[in-house]
């Protein structure tokens, strides 16, 4: 819904609080047109009700609100008497309807004083649980999340089986856009693998469906900072069509909201404005060599020819540093029928491992240039592939760029999804919202983002550009991380475990110090306790 849109249906939900309540404003003592005025009349019944009057905030705040309005009904009942089970099963279930029956057909004491303690355990509990969800909902949406690397096109910077916190604050807090969804679930149930959130996922009802009437506009808190050149970011993948990401053979496509698209990390390669182009696998940035951190890896992959000679397996990893590569069904890297090893590595791994007697070659696999490699924007004509692409503009938000036939493919996605106009072409003529026109200017900035697993990667290169309202945050530290294929206490990358996401470098683990501190805080906590116990004594 637009702005306009949701400001009338919030205008109706205070004429359905208003007829509903007025007359347990009235029994509270309190006037019954403190029931209609927007948002007072919240901090009213916030006071009848003996709750704190900066609960009226969560009651604006997505998915947050979706808990406390099922509090408020319940709470607003037993603050009349009705403090029974069957009360509050009804107060629920009718979606707090069942306080019009109540109003309007009983007879009602207010009970100002009441008691505000849960009646027993298990009412203190369900009462402890729901104010840990709403906290935990307020942190991960609008603070920092934790994440999980799902795949290996950052590795060696960032590994498979790495446990991530995604700050939200450093390009700032975007606030969700799914109005109904389950608190701290992406798009989908664990274990039922369901989705989390209400929305009709046919493309061909994305407008038309009422269930699609509840999404709320884009709105972005400020930010810390700027996205960089080659700074690792999370997003939601703009092309996502899945509703199983691991199903990549679906019956159908997906629609999805933005904030419930799938979840990635790359590098962000290029900025808004600048032109990027892939020249033998190298990333250029405005013609110029780009400047990675030291922490970046690029990977590619190589074949390495051994005429059928078979190497160590623990060499191949913890010597030269293979992760990727053509593996057996054992998951031991294979030799193919021409002798060679197709494994993934850094140019200097590359280098380590050509210096092994057995090794008789090692070369670099590229695409050719001028071989089409079906990739964005899909033109076979370019000739572009995954190593040798562009050079291409990455647009910025109030540039005008001119349209026709030849730039339109660049910009298509952009002009009718991402920023929701109409598009026709009658002919030569590019007609925009109803008006013919030879320029777009671009409501938005976009970002190129990029795996350093080069030619393992599912990146920008085949769906195009990621525009800031995809943007999710800023990885910063590493909480746990484990080797899937480790054994015992080795599945744990202990260097790993506690570091920070560095720019400058391999990650430094601060377990140690985390240890130290918390025994010295139990510590410290007992002879406190010990000393307060023999000060009384």
């Amino acid at each position: 819904m637009s702005i306009y849109q949701w400001f009338i249906f919030f205008l109706f939900i205070q004429i359905i609080h208003f007829l509903g309540t007025w007359k347990l404003y009235e029994i509270a003592g309190r006037k019954r047109w403190e029931a209609l005025i927007p948002v007072y009349n919240a901090i009213i019944l916030m006071k009848i009700i003996g709750r704190p009057a900066w609960w009226t905030i969560l009651l604006f705040i997505p998915i947050i609100n979706l808990i406390m309005f099922p509090i408020i009904w319940v709470e607003t009942l037993r603050s009349f008497g009705k403090n029974s089970n069957l009360n509050t099963f009804l107060a629920i279930i009718t979606l707090g309807f069942y306080i019009y029956y109540v109003s309007y057909t009983q007879t009602l004491n207010y009970k100002a004083e009441r008691n505000l303690k849960p009646e027993n355990k298990t009412a203190d509990t369900i009462s402890s649980l729901l104010f840990a969800i709403i906290v935990a909902t307020l942190v991960h949406t609008y603070i920092i999340q934790p994440f999980t690397i799902p795949s290996s096109s950052l590795e060696k910077t960032l590994y498979i089986g790495d446990f991530l916190f995604v700050s939200k604050l450093n390009y700032g807090a975007r606030a969700p856009m799914t109005a109904i969804a389950l608190p701290m679930m992406h798009d989908s149930i664990p274990i039922l693998r369901k989705k989390s959130y209400l929305f009709n996922d046919d493309i061909t009802k994305k407008e038309t469906s009422l269930l699609n009437k509840f999404q709320l506009p884009y709105f972005r808190f400020p930010s810390i900072e700027t996205i960089k050149r080659n700074e690792i970011v999370v997003f939601n993948q703009p092309a996502d069509t899945l509703l199983d990401m691991d199903n990549f053979k679906p019956i159908r496509n997906y629609y999805k909201p933005i904030d419930k698209k799938t979840n990635l990390v790359k590098r962000c390669v290029a900025i808004p404005g600048d032109s990027l182009e892939i020249r033998e696998g190298n990333v250029y940035i405005n013609g110029k060599p780009s400047k990675l951190p030291e922490s970046a890896k690029l990977q590619y992959n190589f074949f390495v020819n051994t005429q059928g000679t078979p190497m160590d397996q623990n060499s191949l990893v913890n010597l030269y540093g293979a992760r990727d590569g053509l593996k057996n069904g054992n998951g031991d890297f294979a030799l193919t029928n021409n002798g060679e090893y197709v494994l993934t590595l850094t140019d200097n791994e590359a280098k380590r491992i050509a210096n092994n007697p057995v090794v008789k070659s090692v070369k670099k696999y590229l695409l050719p240039k001028g071989e089409d490699g079906d990739v964005f924007p899909h033109i076979h004509s370019l000739g572009w592939n995954i190593d040798n692409f562009g050079p291409i503009y990455i647009p910025k938000k109030g540039v005008t760029i001119k349209l026709d036939k030849n730039t339109l493919p660049f910009y298509k996605r952009i002009i009718q999804e991402y920023e929701k106009n109409t598009l026709q072409i009658n002919g030569d003529k590019i007609i925009i919202n109803g008006k013919s026109t030879n320029n777009y200017t671009f409501k938005q900035d976009y970002y190129w983002m990029m795996g350093d697993n080069r030619q393992n990667s599912l990146d920008a290169r085949f769906w195009g550009y990621v525009p800031f309202d995809h943007v999710v945050g800023k990885p910063v530290f590493i909480w746990f991380s484990w080797e899937k294929d480790g054994k015992g206490l080795q599945k744990i990358r202990w260097n790993r475990v506690f570091s920070f996401v560095n720019e400058n470098g391999e990650p430094k683990s601060y377990l140690i110090h985390f240890l130290i501190a918390l025994a010295a805080f139990f510590a410290g906590e007992h002879f406190w306790k010990k000393r307060k116990e023999k000060k009384n004594s």
